[in-house]
């Protein structure tokens, strides 16, 4: 009995141990310690998503406004005095800087004033030859000051408005000025004096076009400039085109700025064409296929498209296409809408393949050609009027009766549209709709070529052709390393293989374009060689591994068979790049390059896909296999001695059991692999001749959204559109890994769920 109470006693005791303050003291420290991990890694997980949510918001942000409409801003109209004394208008203009604007009146009288304040500046009597009378005017391509006057007595004048800016005690002035390039002496268009009712002026380089159209005949004039050096002195020499005449009266006329084209608008809604190299008529095209006519013609920046307004309120797109005979023919290219009046005015941007048309109703439209694009349609005026914006596309002039009506244009991003993003473009001078990315160029009447298509498409192209080699050699080494090798060895092939993944990128990059390139398209037939027969060599190594005697095939430890595959496959490699060029002389006419071009009409480039995929498949390798080894060597050793004991082979065993069990961790595998081949930078940008095409070709390269970000954002000007789509590019591969990364894990947890039992 007491050593029962002593047992009780002792018990007693025991558990008042464990409710010491020191154990206690102990549990409130762990426990806290735990609430703090949990946190940690909440608050660490928390702010991972923040970071990345931050970063989607700012990319969305900088994006955004490129999508946003034009906006016109109304400032105080103006009345000034001496515009009810002036003629009809014929011309307005409005300088660089936004402060002087001009006015040419049917009077012959050019007044310059304040764009500001509407007060007069100067004003300047055209020197026209006595009773002579303003009867058309014509201006060069946008961009320049040059303008042509028509008389009624047969004769043109030349004429520039300059500015001149000076600062006269640190104050900023400008002064306007006419100027006379090829003397104030009016040329002799029509020989018989008739009125030129329509003028057209080129100058390209040296040589002046001037065109008019007069009663039932049509007159070109080309004017060669030389300059003496020793004296300076300048020789104009005329020389008259003779063109065929035309039966209908001419409505309008322009000249291609490479003085190639001359488009004369005639009768109601057709246009003559006329090479002006060969002096003959190109071809008449119908301009409208309904019954309205044509009230408006004008060129866009460069000279090459023909804005074609008609009475309905339509705008039609036109440049010369050449076909499939050769030869050049007018095409429709894309058509806008205003609101249904005529079309009195069209108005080209100086910098952009912008415009903006004005009806008869004073219903003004802002329009963008290469992006198909309607930014703006606004009332400015009550009926007819005439319009002038400023070179930067920032400010509107209009006159309606005795008022000038000033705005302020916000029109930032006009190129950006859907189609100009992703669908094809027809771009200037191109025989077909395309996509295109080329965002500069050395001229400043470029056509932004911004289709982010072929460079998704070259993403995609590059992480194809890398995952075409690394996921089944990554795999099958997966399986390999983790199921068959022996650990001994396993615990020597892993770490190098996973060092692999340490090595920078630019250096694989590097040595792809500076070696391996070179390499490949000396010893394309070897290559091919090693890829068609390294996986012959090891089944035939295999094959007669097993057909040796058992005893020599026991002397190898399980698991180290491996080893013996290295000299197979060092030697079946040697050999198939040996023979290469036996195999290209006597297959391939001594050179495959020229063989694949001319022979089978496949374009080769050094730098192509064939050397990503094996570069960059070499990259991507490391991180496939890390992951996929894992989740095999994870699945539990209970299954596969399981499978085994029930007599399945390990074959079946690996197949039906392993990598079931282990799909999840695999399929994860790959789809990290695949992000990262998506996202890779500099091999791409290194070895791939960021050529942005689509083609599926092997043999030809690709660029990338990540290399062109690279490449292309040192360059731009923050804040433009150029710069603005390069954070779109990057968005897009956001966006891209985003989607890639939320679908793998959705099927892994279902791939997860559905072999959970296993």
């Amino acid at each position: 009995m007491n050593d029962i109470e002593t047992m009780s006693a002792n018990s007693d005791v025991q558990r008042l141990d464990f409710n010491t303050p020191a154990l206690q003291r102990k549990r409130r420290i762990r426990a806290l310690k735990d609430n703090l991990a949990r946190w940690y890694v909440s608050i660490g997980g928390l702010a991972v998503l923040g970071a990345i949510c931050l970063i989607f918001f700012y990319l969305a942000q900088v994006v955004t406004p490129m999508f946003q409409g034009a906006e016109l801003e109304a400032r105080e109209a103006q009345q000034p005095a001496w515009l009810a004394t002036s003629g009809e208008p014929l011309l307005l203009a409005v300088e660089e800087q936004n402060q002087v604007a001009l006015r040419l009146g049917d009077d012959g009288m050019v007044r310059f004033f304040s764009l500001r304040t509407g007060e007069s500046l100067r004003t300047v009597e055209l020197p026209l030859p006595a009773d002579s009378r303003i009867v058309s005017v014509g201006q060069d391509t946008p961009g320049n000051r040059r303008i042509v006057i028509g008389l009624d007595n047969g004769q043109v004048m030349v004429l520039e408005h300059n500015y001149k800016v000076t600062y006269p005690e640190g104050k900023k002035t400008i002064t306007p000025q006419l100027d006379y390039p090829f003397g104030e002496q009016p040329l002799n268009l029509d020989p018989q004096g008739r009125p030129v009712q329509h003028a057209a002026i080129s100058l390209n380089g040296k040589t002046l076009m001037v065109a008019g159209a007069t009663d039932g005949a049509l007159h070109a004039l080309k004017i060669a400039s030389s300059e003496n050096l020793l004296t300076g002195e300048v020789t104009l020499e005329e020389e008259r085109m003779e063109l065929p005449q035309l039966s209908e009266p001419i409505k309008a006329l322009r000249i291609d700025p490479r003085h190639m084209w001359m488009f004369a608008v005639s009768g109601r809604a057709s246009v003559d064409v006329f090479d002006l190299r060969r002096k003959q008529l190109n071809g008449r095209y119908k301009l409208l296929a309904g019954k309205g006519e044509i009230t408006t013609v004008a060129s866009l920046l460069g000279g090459i498209s023909l804005m074609v307004g008609d009475s309905a309120g339509g705008i039609g797109q036109w440049f010369m296409v050449r076909g499939n005979d050769g030869q050049a023919e007018l095409k429709n290219v894309r058509n806008f809408k205003l609101d249904g009046q005529a079309i009195s005015q069209i108005i080209p941007e100086e910098r952009r393949k912008g415009f903006l048309a004005l009806d008869s109703a004073g219903t003004l439209g802002i329009f963008h050609s290469t992006a198909h694009r309607t930014l703006l349609t606004e009332q400015v005026a009550e009926g007819a009027a005439v319009a002038a914006m400023s070179p930067r596309a920032t400010r509107l002039l209009v006159e309606a009766g005795d008022q000038l009506q000033r705005f302020v244009i916000d029109n930032p991003h006009p190129e950006i549209s859907w189609s100009a993003l992703w669908g094809k473009v027809w771009y200037e001078s191109y025989p077909e709709p395309d996509y295109i990315w080329q965002s500069t160029s050395a001229t400043g009447d470029f056509e932004p070529k911004l289709s982010l298509s072929p460079l998704a498409f070259g993403t995609l192209k590059a992480a194809f052709y890398a995952m075409l080699l690394a996921a089944p050699l990554a795999i099958c080494a997966a399986f390999y390393t983790a199921y068959f090798m022996a650990p001994a060895l396993r615990r020597k092939v892993k770490p190098v293989i996973e060092l692999m993944e340490a090595l920078p990128t630019v250096i694989l990059g590097f040595f792809a374009g500076l070696f391996l390139a070179p390499y490949l398209e000396n010893h394309l037939p070897g290559i091919f060689s090693l890829l068609l027969l390294m996986p012959v060599g090891i089944l035939l190594a295999s094959w007669i591994w097993s057909r040796l005697p058992e005893g020599l095939r026991l002397s190898v430890p399980d698991g180290w068979e491996a080893v013996l595959l290295i000299p197979v496959i060092l030697f079946v490699g040697w050999g198939s790049l040996a023979v290469s060029g036996y195999l290209e002389n006597w297959f391939f006419g001594g050179d495959m390059r020229l063989w694949l071009s001319n022979e089978m009409g496949i374009p080769f480039d050094q730098r192509n896909a064939l050397v990503i995929g094996l570069a960059m498949g070499f990259a991507v390798i490391p991180t496939i296999y890390s992951i996929a080894e894992d989740a095999v060597f994870s699945v539990p050793r209970s299954l596969t001695l399981g499978s085994l004991a029930l007599g399945a082979t390990p074959w079946q065993t690996l197949t039906r059991v392993v990598l079931l069990t282990a799909s999840p961790g695999i399929f994860s595998a790959l789809m990290i692999g695949m992000g990262r081949a998506v996202g890779e930078t500099m091999i791409v940008l290194m070895a791939t001749g960021n050529t942005p095409i689509m083609e599926a070709n092997i043999f030809e390269g690709m660029r990338t959204l990540a290399a062109n970000v690279a490449v292309e954002m040192p360059e731009s000007e923050v804040g433009s559109t150029h710069y603005r789509v390069l954070f779109l590019a990057a968005m897009v591969l956001l966006i891209f890994t985003f989607v890639m990364n939320t679908l793998a894990e959705l099927i892994r947890q279902r791939l997860r769920r559905k072999y959970a039992s296993l």
